[in-house]
């Protein structure tokens, strides 16, 4: 362990309750403030759009009742500066560090215009505010972006038995995510379970003085709309960095081991880190998913400690778990970057199937619905760099 005496934690959610976590566990004595957004204990954010639009409010992170006293809650990091190696607050208190843990995580895409009635879920917060307006006599709900978050909120919407319209840009929902074969069962599925999609073409704006009125899409046609959820991804949180000195691109930039590119003393975790993932030949990466927030955070720390020269590269398999109206959906790796998909177990029409998603014959990624053990020998493969053929002899 190198000689650090006081490190800062930016973020205050899963990847940097982590961070803090590991710094103590590797045994550093010296000051950490976790400098967090919120005023709410660090959460499991994965409930937001599932159980806690169903009324149930536990989103309890175990080790959250572990933070000490350098804790600042409801604060805000504002600006960086790299060469006094030190954080401004939103309020104009400068912390100074010796080493530094970037985790500020993403924030939701917004359109230009937000009347009353449109929704974004992030925050616990979000999710009690569009739970009330779940629950306050609207017919329909409208979801903007058929992603995750989206098809979990239109599963939850169903579930309490009102109509929902899914618009989603792609032919069929997370086509970019899933590949071909289980976005296509994922739109059917949706349907057979009460959602009106509408595929191909995008929300450009909202009707509305003060409340929303209407969605207009970039088709030309208008949707009468009274409560919208807009689930149009997220952006890495990296404004406060702007100017900063450090190399910004779609979050970021870091080594493979999670030092911002170009430092020794900063780090970077959860979904703000774009690095080169040494699975895939050093791809850039950057993942939002919550396994990547809850492993990287850790490494992040132990790196920081350890120093640049025997840091250790993160290689962890990007991987994430939805449900939509029952299913679950699962996927490992990068299935992005395949050039072929195969179903090698099931069968979509029985609603239980795997997908293996390969490039030059080299697997780089699976998807399963509703078949986890599947799933897991598909990751082993992933992790061996194996081809199908290796894996079933």
């Amino acid at each position: 362990m190198r000689d650090l005496n006081r490190i800062v934690v930016v973020g205050a959610s899963l990847a940097g309750l982590r961070a803090v976590q590991a710094l103590r566990a590797e045994g550093f004595e010296g000051d950490v403030t976790l400098i967090g957004a919120e005023a709410h204990s660090p959460y499991n954010r994965p409930p937001l759009s599932k159980s806690v639009l169903n009324g149930d409010d536990d989103v309890s992170l175990p080790g959250a009742e572990q933070l000490d006293d350098g804790w600042l809650r409801g604060r805000t990091a504002v600006a960086l500066r790299l060469a006094e190696q030190s954080v401004v607050l939103d309020d104009d208190t400068v912390i100074p560090y010796d080493g530094l843990v970037v985790a500020t995580g993403a924030r939701p895409r917004r359109l230009k215009n937000h009347p009353s009635g449109v929704h974004t879920l992030r925050t616990v917060d979000d999710a009690l505010t569009l739970r009330a307006a779940l629950g306050a006599g609207h017919d329909r709900v409208t979801v903007v972006g058929g992603g995750f978050i989206g098809g979990e909120v239109a599963s939850t919407a169903r579930r309490l038995g009102l109509a929902v319209t899914l618009v989603d840009p792609g032919p069929y929902p997370m086509s970019g995510t899933l590949g071909e074969q289980v976005s296509r069962w994922l739109a059917g599925h949706h349907e057979r379970h009460g959602v009106e999609l509408v595929p191909g073409t995008r929300v450009v704006s909202f009707d509305g003085g003060d409340r929303v009125t209407a969605v207009r899409l970039s088709d030309g046609r208008t949707l009468p709309a009274t409560l919208v959820v807009a689930a149009l991804g997220v952006e890495p949180g990296t404004d406060w960095l702007e100017g900063s000195g450090l190399k910004l691109d779609d979050g970021v930039v870091c080594t493979s081991s999670l030092f911002a590119e170009g430092t020794t003393t900063v780090v970077a975790a959860g979904d703000v880190a774009r690095w080169p993932h040494d699975l895939y030949g050093g791809t850039p990466v950057r993942v939002e998913h919550w396994s990547n927030a809850n492993e990287q955070g850790a490494v992040a720390a132990r790196n920081l400690l350890a120093g640049p020269d025997a840091a250790r590269p993160y290689a962890g398999i990007p991987s994430f778990a939805t449900t939509a109206h029952g299913a679950r959906i699962q996927t490992a790796g990068l299935p992005h970057l395949a050039d072929e998909e195969r179903v090698v177990d099931g069968s979509p029409a029985d609603d239980r199937f795997t997908v293996a998603f390969l490039k030059e014959g080299v697997l780089v990624g699976a998807v399963a619905v509703n078949a986890p053990k599947e799933l897991m020998r598909l990751r082993n493969g992933i992790a061996a760099r194996a081809s199908l053929d290796a894996l079933t002899t």
